[in-house]
C-alpha cells in the first residue's frame, strides 16, 4: 500500500515537473564510483529525463516536485493557491529513496528536484537542501544534482543548496518588473536578482578559491541558469533578448531558458485565452544562440525583430538580420574576418572554424565551400568565394530563394 502511495505521487509530481525547462546537465563536473567507494556517476546512462552536456554525453535525470501544494498564487502556474490540481507532497527522505533507488536500476544519473512553496520560503528551502544534504553525506551519491531555489529564502540556504548541487536555477519568472508584479505579485525583480548576484558571486569566490587551496568545497560547478515564460504578459521579444542578456552579463548564467505560456484549467482572467506560437520559443532560443555563440551582440539580435519587437516567425533571426542588414553582404570567404562569417546565414560554428582553417592553404572555392557546410543553397547568396560572386538580392526574390522547406535548425549546424 505504501508502495502504491509512492507510485501516485510520483505520478502527480513527475508530471507537475514536466512545465520547468530549466533542467539541463551541461557543465557538471565528472564524479565517477569506479573506485567502490560512493554511489552514482555522470559518465553514462539512459534514463528518465534526458539532458545532454556539450560533449554529446546524454545524461537522466529523476526530475519531480518536493510538492505541488503553493501557498504563493502566481496567475500562470498549474500549481497555484488556487489551482484545482490533485496534490501530492514527499518527504525529504522518500526523495532521497527514489533517487537512490532508480539509480541503482539504472534509470537516472541524477536528480532536477523543485518545489512549490509551503509553510514558508525558508521551510520549503530547507527540505530541498536536506534531500541534496542527504544524497551527498550520507550516501555519498556522486551523480548530478540540480536544485530548483527559492529567491526569497534565507540566503545561507541558498548558499547551502550551492554546496550540495551542482547547478542551481533561480527562475526570474516574466521578463519584465511590471509583467511579474501583475502576475506573480508575492514575488519581487528584486529579491530574485539579489539572490541571482549572491550565487553569482559565491560561484566566482569558490572557483578562485580552488584555484588556490585544492581543500576549498565545490560549489555549484555547473553554474546557475533561469526561466522565462513567454507569452503570458505583453512583454515582445526584444523586451526578452534584452532582458536575457542583461541576465547573462549581470549573473554570469550558464543558460537562460524560455518556456512558452500555456493555458492551464481554471485560469485566471488576466492571462491570454491561448498559447504563443511554439515557434515564437524556438525564436527565442535561436536568438540566445546567436549571443552565446556566434559573438551577436543583444542590440544586433534585438535589430532583427519586426517593427512591433518580434521576431519573424517564417524564418530565422539569423536570416532576418542578414536581409535586413544586406549592406554587410556578400562576405569574402577568402579574406571575410570570423565575426563577419559568423554571420552568413547556413554558416555554423564547425563550418566557420573548418573555413577558417581551410583557407590558410589555399582559396576556396564554392564547392569546397559545398563540402564544409550542409546548407550550400542558403550560403550562397552571402559569400564571394573564388568561383563565385552573387547577384544583388531583389525583394521579390528573398523569400523564395531562401525560406528553408520544413526545418528550421541550419542556426545550429
Amino acid at each position: 500500500m505504501a508502495q502504491l502511495d509512492t507510485r501516485a505521487k510520483l505520478e502527480i509530481l513527475a508530471d507537475a515537473a514536466k512545465y520547468d525547462a530549466s533542467c539541463a546537465s551541461s557543465g557538471t563536473v565528472k564524479r565517477s564510483s569506479r573506485d567502490g567507494k560512493g554511489i552514482g556517476s555522470t559518465d553514462a546512462g539512459m534514463g528518465i529525463c534526458h539532458a545532454y552536456a556539450p560533449d554529446g554525453r546524454c545524461i537522466s535525470l529523476l526530475k519531480i516536485l518536493l510538492t505541488n501544494s503553493c501557498i504563493f498564487d502566481c496567475h500562470y502556474c498549474i500549481n497555484r493557491k488556487s489551482s484545482n490540481v490533485r496534490r501530492a507532497r514527499f518527504t525529504a527522505e522518500e526523495v532521497v529513496r527514489l533517487t537512490l533507488s532508480f539509480y541503482r536500476r539504472n534509470y537516472i544519473e541524477g536528480l532536477f528536484l523543485s518545489s512549490g512553496i509551503i509553510g514558508s520560503s525558508n521551510y520549503t528551502m530547507e527540505q530541498i537542501v536536506e534531500v541534496a544534504r542527504s544524497l551527498r553525506e550520507d550516501h555519498d551519491f556522486r551523480g548530478y544534482i540540480h536544485l530548483k531555489t527559492i529567491p526569497d529564502a534565507d540566503p545561507e540556504l541558498i548558499h547551502q543548496a550551492g554546496l550540495h548541487a551542482d547547478r542551481i536555477s533561480i527562475n526570474v519568472e516574466l521578463p519584465t518588473a511590471s509583467g511579474l508584479k501583475r502576475l506573480a505579485p508575492e514575488k519581487t525583480q528584486e529579491s530574485i536578482e539579489g539572490a541571482m548576484a549572491g550565487m553569482s558571486d559565491a560561484i566566482i569566490d569558490t572557483a578562485d578559491a580552488k584555484k588556490h587551496y585544492k581543500s576549498a568545497p565545490r560549489f555549484a560547478p555547473a553554474g546557475q541558469s533561469t526561466q522565462m515564460i513567454v507569452g503570458a504578459d505583453a512583454a515582445t521579444d526584444r523586451d526578452i533578448v534584452s532582458r536575457a542578456a542583461s541576465l547573462y552579463g549581470s549573473f554570469n548564467l550558464k543558460r537562460v531558458y524560455y518556456s512558452a505560456f500555456s493555458p492551464i484549467p481554471d485560469a485566471s482572467a488576466v492571462l491570454p485565452l491561448q498559447r504563443p506560437p511554439l515557434m515564437r520559443e524556438h525564436r527565442l532560443y535561436q536568438s540566445d544562440w546567436l549571443m552565446r555563440f556566434y559573438e551577436y551582440q543583444p542590440g544586433e539580435v534585438a535589430a532583427a525583430a519586426d517593427d512591433n519587437g518580434m521576431m519573424r516567425l517564417d524564418i530565422d533571426p539569423k536570416l532576418a538580420w542578414a536581409l535586413k542588414f544586406r549592406g554587410c553582404f556578400p562576405v569574402d570567404v577568402n579574406t571575410g574576418p570570423r565575426e563577419m562569417l559568423l554571420r552568413v546565414p547556413g554558416l555554423g560554428t564547425r563550418a566557420v572554424d573548418k573555413i577558417l582553417a581551410a583557407r590558410r592553404g589555399r582559396r576556396l572555392s564554392l564547392a569546397d565551400i559545398g563540402r564544409l557546410t550542409s546548407s550550400i543553397s542558403k550560403v550562397r547568396p552571402f559569400l564571394v568565394a573564388s568561383d563565385w560572386r552573387p547577384v544583388a538580392l531583389s525583394d521579390k526574390a528573398d523569400l523564395a530563394l531562401l525560406k528553408p522547406a520544413a526545418k528550421q535548425m541550419e542556426l545550429f549546424a
